[in-house]
């Protein structure tokens, strides 16, 4: 091939002689942009700007402008970390250090380690970034680079697998000090203006249980002071946000030891916010017209044969032998749900079907990757599956989008949306996945909505949408999606009778509206600072009597507000402390209560904004909060 051919992210396609690089790429365009050029993205992979272009890809250029460039400088910024490392405890043994969405990390075994030894480490991190050593690209012959590691497993272990074919293997050098890496990264550690470590935590090798603990190091990096501390104060934004702090305030959750770990135990207070989610989703799936299901925590692990699952998930479920039968804890509704299809007869003119289901699955993730509510082993999914006609196909994802910018709309969350498509790995047939995700962007299309193409991304059995959560500080989460599937229908030989007579194998459309009940509970009480909507507080109003003589009243009070989730201050405290106390709670509403109110027979209100009115009616006051209620408003309303 004398000629190869790549795409430009404009569109156009660029002739280069083949053997040509990122960099060779970038000149031809334009010498300023080859100048500038720090790295590429071939086909969606970052790669060093001395990589060689293969025919047809899809290239874009990064420059020190690009969104990208970020992503490089921390990745040499975790080089220089390690650099410091080992001239500070030569005995350190590397394994890997990426960079993340936040900064970097780097693994490392054969030194003890903790936070109290960053302030060394961060010197020498600054002289080896001051000192502007150039970062170099070197090529090494495979016997050399394995007498360089000899002593050193994980290296060996990168040579001996994902690195088995490649001869010679790239490595990056500054000042003398070198690191197997593939790239890419900057031109001199000069270029990191602003870095700091961050923690240290553990991690298995692979992240594999059976492999040996390292120890690893978080960091961060920027082009300037300026911009690492609004990153550092945003970060102690989200400290105080953080659900697992709140979760404790609150009284929402807790995962104990003695019960295992990634098993959340919801208290009162969890539980009825998980109530009020569930009884929406409920709400906004009989709207649809979903018909609600049940199925079992466990089933035999033939079922996951048949779903196909089995082979893709068998790692990360737990199983049981049950009287020399193996049985699985279930990692997911779907096959439940085609199964209980599968038992009745369908005309096309019954479908679609809707089912829905609070479904509680389990994963047994790597413990080191639990946290919180966001990575558990037993979670909660607000499933739904349509069984639908090919033709009905665009309706359905038009309704199930609506439902889902609803839920957007009613927790005042940004989001953004990606369109999947087809992986490598698949199955159906070309013209069904052509179709398919015709019909999924003529959606996005017709609803106006911005997307990105994650080309490759869509699961085995169908192209998907997939929606981010997008917080009160701007951090995004996975929420809702949206998923064709072609597999299951085949191999649970789902079908219905055609206006032809004839047997045809309906859609299966994948959908949630929150994800899972434990992140989204976790998104919902940092964005709100654990300050929920009146509808969605565990405890909507505090009674507050000014003394004794007011408990009588107050308890009244209590069954006027009965249909709301209502308690009273009974202990013997100042009336600043009850305020303080609730105010501390995020109550919503409190109402305070003295003799002038027991007489009158009203209240004085005072919402946790620190808003108060005074001589309120009980029925006024009643169908405010009703209509707050239905309204799911955001924030107190009737002060203002």
């Amino acid at each position: 091939m004398s000629e190869i051919v790549v795409t430009l992210p404009d569109g156009s396609d660029l002739e280069l002689p083949a053997g040509s690089t990122v960099h060779d790429a970038a000149y031809a365009i334009g010498p300023g942009l080859g100048d500038d050029t720090v790295a590429g993205v071939v086909d969606g992979e970052l790669v060093d700007k001395a990589a060689e272009l293969p025919d047809g890809a899809d290239l874009v250029i990064v420059t020190e402008d690009s969104d990208d460039y970020l992503r490089v400088l921390r990745h040499s910024a975790a080089h220089v970390f390690a650099q410091a490392l080992q001239r500070l405890r030569p005995e350190a043994k590397l394994a890997i250090g990426p960079p993340t969405d936040d900064g970097f990390y780097y693994d490392v075994t054969g030194v003890d380690l903790d936070e109290s030894d960053f302030e060394a480490i961060e010197a020498e991190m600054r002289d080896i970034v001051e000192s502007d050593y150039t970062i170099e690209r070197v090529e090494r012959p495979r016997e050399e680079a394995l007498a360089l590691y000899e002593d050193n497993p994980y290296k060996r272990d990168i040579l001996e697998t994902e690195a088995a074919d490649e001869d010679p293997l790239t490595f990056y050098r500054q000042d003398g000090w070198q690191d197997l890496c593939k790239g890419p990264h900057v031109e001199s550690t000069g270029e990191i203006g602003a870095f700091t470590l961050l923690n240290i935590s553990s991690a298995y090798w692979r992240g594999d249980e059976e492999n040996e603990q390292l120890t690893r190091v978080y960091g961060t990096a920027f082009e300037s002071d300026s911009d690492l501390e609004a990153f550092l104060a945003m970060r102690e934004k989200a400290k105080e946000r953080d659900h697992r702090k709140i979760g404790q305030e609150l009284d929402l959750f807790s995962i104990a030891e003695v019960t295992g770990p990634g098993l959340p135990l919801y208290h009162p207070n969890g539980k009825r916010i998980l109530n009020a989610l569930s009884n929406y989703a409920e709400e906004l799936n009989l709207d649809a017209g979903y018909d609600p299901v049940e199925t079992p925590h466990l089933f035999r692990t033939e079922l996951w044969k048949q779903s196909g699952h089995y082979d893709n998930y068998v790692d990360d479920m737990f199983l049981l032998d049950v009287n020399d039968e193996e049985y699985g804890l279930k990692p997911m509704n779907c096959p439940g749900h085609a199964t209980i299809f599968a038992q009745k007869n369908w005309s096309y003119r019954d479908l679609p079907v809707r089912y829905f289901e609070d479904g509680k699955v389990y994963r047994k993730e790597q413990r080191g990757e639990l946290s919180g509510l966001s990575r558990v082993w037993a979670f909660t999914i607000d499933d739904g599956h349509i069984f639908c006609r090919p033709d009905q196909i665009e309706d359905e994802i038009n309704l199930i989008i609506d439902s889902i910018l609803t839920v957007f709309d009613t927790f005042d969350l940004d989001y953004e949306v990606a369109l999947a498509t087809r992986p490598e790995k698949s199955v159906g047939s070309d013209e069904i996945w052509e179709h398919a995700e015709s019909q999924l962007e003529a959606v996005l299309e017709k609803q106006g909505m911005e997307y990105t193409l994650e080309a490759g991304d869509g699961a085995f059995y169908g192209p998907k949408i997939d929606f981010a959560f997008e917080d009160a500080l701007g951090r995004d989460w996975d929420g809702p999606t949206v998923q064709l599937d072609f597999n299951m229908p085949d191999r649970f030989d789902l079908s219905y009778t055609g206006q032809d007579n004839a047997d045809h194998q309906p859609v299966m459309i994948h959908r949630a509206l929150y994800g899972s009940y434990e992140r989204f509970l976790m998104v919902l009480t940092e964005h709100f600072n654990g300050k929920f909507p009146f509808w969605l507080a565990p405890e909507q109003i505090r009674i507050l009597p000014i003394s004794d003589d007011q408990l009588g009243y107050a308890k009244r009070l209590r069954h006027e507000f009965s249909e709301f989730r209502v308690d009273i201050e009974e202990r013997s405290w100042t009336l600043d402390r009850k305020i303080r106390e609730a105010q501390e709670d995020r109550v919503p509403y409190m109402l305070v209560v003295g003799s002038n109110e027991a007489a009158a027979e009203t209240i004085s209100v005072r919402d946790r904004n620190e808003r108060e009115r005074q001589a309120v009616s009980i029925e006024a006051f009643r169908e405010h909060l009703r209509e707050e209620e239905s309204e799911k408003a955001p924030e107190p309303s009737f002060l203002d």
